[in-house]
């Protein structure tokens, strides 16, 4: 099986281990999972965050991501024409927010498990999540 993170999980993964949940950890300290895929999208998500006092960083927002993306254990998935057409093109109802959208269709197109505290993705039945 092979897993998407998202922003949140990769951001904890990163800078505070602790706040990832229990049916999460296992998943992302075993090393036989690696690597953990990760939509452009949180890359953009993390900066903006940042830009608006949303998200602090110990570093400059720049060198984090570039040490956080460098990792083995990521794996960078572009935007592609794909994703980005199925992002808004989800079945049922999802809500507004493009990134969480972009993330969404990242998982459905690559037929990744998303892993998320997000309430309204875990609620979202059209993908698959941890």
């Amino acid at each position: 099986m092979k897993y998407l993170l998202d922003t949140h999980i990769w951001v904890w993964m990163v800078d505070d281990p602790r706040r990832i949940p229990d049916p999460i950890m296992p998943i992302v300290s075993n090393v036989e999972n690696y690597p953990f895929y990760l939509s452009a999208i949180s890359v953009w998500e993390v900066a903006k965050k940042v830009s608006l006092g949303k998200l602090q960083m110990s570093i400059p927002v720049r060198d984090w991501v570039m040490k956080a993306t460098r990792s083995p254990f990521i794996e960078l998935v572009p935007l592609s024409s794909d994703i980005s057409l199925e992002s808004t093109m989800l079945p049922g109802i999802f809500h507004r927010d493009p990134a969480d959208q972009m993330i969404v269709a990242t998982a459905r197109n690559l037929d990744l498990v998303l892993l998320t505290a997000d309430k309204k993705i875990i609620e979202y039945e059209h993908v698959k999540t941890i």
